[in-house]
């Protein structure tokens, strides 16, 4: 199982502080919530926690079966070092899917996921029976066409990159909006597939939503950002805390 924990992390953009959390922990094995207005800076410490932008300063600390492997990032800008023995290796339990940039538009599905196999070792023949479990959600349209991704609907491509983030089986998943461009059929199916993989594999989801209902079903905890800060951690959710929630948003 996998926690993430930030110390002390800082990101600006000029003037502006986009994300200034002091200190949270990422637990194992739940489905964490990040809620907050536009700008609050969710997107941001996604892109912190995977290394894809720099800090200003902090670090992130993925704690890995209890073999933490901390990335300090430095006060000037500098790389990401490595302060322990697993290196880079916490890209094999953690994976993504923030945006359609994550994507590869010439490939066709099958071909993008049989690529996303082979960068986690593995093959072809296990890739395809993971898919079939994945059916019901992608649908054939996905699975059976020779089309390019690029040539799909936004819904289409929402799906075909939240599967390509499960499809190594993560213990911890991070995804960014990913009710966004589904339909309402697809939205509760995505919600009872996320809830079951939670449990099939004692892994961590932790994703951003706008609509804080999708997010209150089916989270054990939810995080309010503002301003590029944690302000609430809920742990446990229930009504009280959820019309707590809809107050702030009011």
């Amino acid at each position: 199982m996998v926690g993430i924990s930030v110390d002390r992390l800082i990101k600006k953009f000029g003037d502006k502080t986009a994300v200034f959390i002091p200190e949270f922990y990422f637990p194992e094995n739940e489905i964490i919530g990040l809620v907050g207005n536009n700008g609050a800076g969710k997107t941001t410490l996604f892109r912190l926690i995977l290394n894809l932008v720099r800090a200003d300063g902090g670090t992130v600390c993925f704690n890995v079966t209890g073999n933490p492997s901390a990335l300090q990032q430095g006060t000037d800008g500098g790389a990401v070092k490595s302060e322990s023995n697993l290196g880079e290796s916490w890209k094999r339990f953690v994976t993504a899917y923030l945006d359609e940039g994550f994507l590869i538009g010439f490939l066709t599905p099958r071909e993008f996921f049989t690529f996303i196999g082979k960068a986690h070792g593995i093959g072809k023949e296990q890739v395809d029976e993971r898919l079939e479990t994945f059916r019901a959600f992608l649908g054939d349209e996905i699975l059976d066409r020779q089309k390019y991704i690029r040539e799909y609907s936004a819904g289409n491509q929402q799906k075909i990159g939240i599967i390509a983030a499960l499809l190594p089986c993560p213990e911890f998943v991070i995804l960014d909006e990913p009710f966004n461009f589904l339909d309402p059929s697809s939205q509760n199916h995505l919600k009872t597939l996320l809830t079951e993989y939670r449990h099939r594999h004692h892994a961590s989801v932790l994703l951003s939503s706008h609509n804080l209902h999708h997010t209150t079903d089916i989270s054990d905890r939810v995080v309010l950002m503002e301003n590029g800060s944690v302000i609430k951690n809920i742990c446990g959710v229930t009504d009280e805390r959820i019309r707590e929630l809809e107050s702030y948003f009011l």
